[in-house]
C-alpha cells in the first residue's frame, strides 16, 4: 500500500506492520503476566511499614527481560 505524501510516496507495508505485530504481542504478554500474577516471585522485594509499602520486582523483571530478549532475537532473524 502506498500513500502519497507532500514530498513523495511512503511504503507502509514493511516496517509499520512489524511494529504493530510486536506491540500487540507485548500487550498480550503484559496481560497474561498481570492476570496470572508473575509479580510474586522469590526474587521480588516487598517492604511494608505502617502506611508505606515499597515493592521492587527484581525476579519478575529478570524473567520479563529474558523473554523480551528471546522474542526480539527471534524477530531479528
Amino acid at each position: 500500500m502506498y500513500w502519497r505524501v507532500f514530498v513523495g510516496e511512503v511504503n507502509l507495508s514493511g516496517g509499520i506492520s512489524r511494529v504493530l505485530i510486536m506491540s500487540g504481542a507485548v500487550l498480550i504478554a503484559a496481560g497474561v503476566i498481570v492476570r496470572f500474577g508473575l509479580g510474586h516471585l522469590p526474587g521480588d522485594i516487598i517492604i511494608r511499614r505502617d502506611n508505606f509499602t515499597l515493592y521492587i520486582p527484581l525476579g519478575s523483571m529478570l524473567i520479563i527481560s529474558a523473554v523480551i530478549t528471546l522474542v526480539m532475537s527471534f524477530f531479528r532473524r
